[in-house]
C-alpha cells in the first residue's frame, strides 16, 4: 500500500508542481510586462515635462514680446527691421542669407582638406618608416 500511496503523490506533485510552474512563470511574465509599462511612462512624462517646460519659456518669451509691441518706438524699430520699412533718408541694405551658408560650408571644406592633408602626410610618414626598416 505503501507504493501506491507514493504513486498518487508523485502524480499529485506532478500536478500541481506543472500548474505551480505555469502560473509562477504567468506571474513573472505579467510581472515584466508591466514593471515594462511603467518605465515607458516614466520616460513619457519626463519627455512631456521637458516639453512643458519648454513650451511655458516660450510663453513666457512671447508674453515679453507682446509687452514690448505695446510700446510704439519699439514697434517702429521691430517694423523697419522685421519688414524693410525706413524713416526719410533712411537707406536699407540687406544680405542675403545664402552667403552666410556658404561661409560655413567654405569653412567646412576647409576643415576637411586639413583632415584629408594631414592623413595624407601620416600615411607618407608610415610609408617612409616601413621602406626604411625593409633596407636594414
Amino acid at each position: 500500500m505503501s507504493r501506491k500511496v507514493a504513486k498518487v503523490t508523485k502524480r499529485r506533485l506532478t500536478v500541481f508542481g506543472t500548474i505551480s510552474l505555469v502560473a509562477i512563470i504567468y506571474f513573472c511574465i505579467t510581472l515584466g510586462y508591466h514593471l515594462y509599462t511603467i518605465y515607458d511612462l516614466r520616460s513619457q512624462k519626463n519627455s512631456l515635462e521637458e516639453t512643458y517646460s519648454k513650451l511655458q519659456e516660450e510663453a513666457d518669451d512671447l508674453q515679453i514680446e507682446i509687452n514690448k509691441l505695446n510700446d510704439p518706438d519699439y514697434l517702429a524699430r521691430y517694423a523697419r527691421e522685421k519688414f524693410s520699412y525706413s524713416k526719410d533718408g533712411e537707406y536699407i541694405i540687406k544680405i542675403n542669407e545664402t552667403e552666410k551658408e556658404m561661409d560655413s560650408i567654405d569653412d567646412s571644406l576647409n576643415f576637411n582638406y586639413i583632415v584629408v592633408g594631414l592623413s595624407g602626410v601620416l600615411v607618407f610618414i608610415f610609408v617612409y618608416i616601413i621602406v626604411k626598416s625593409r633596407k636594414k
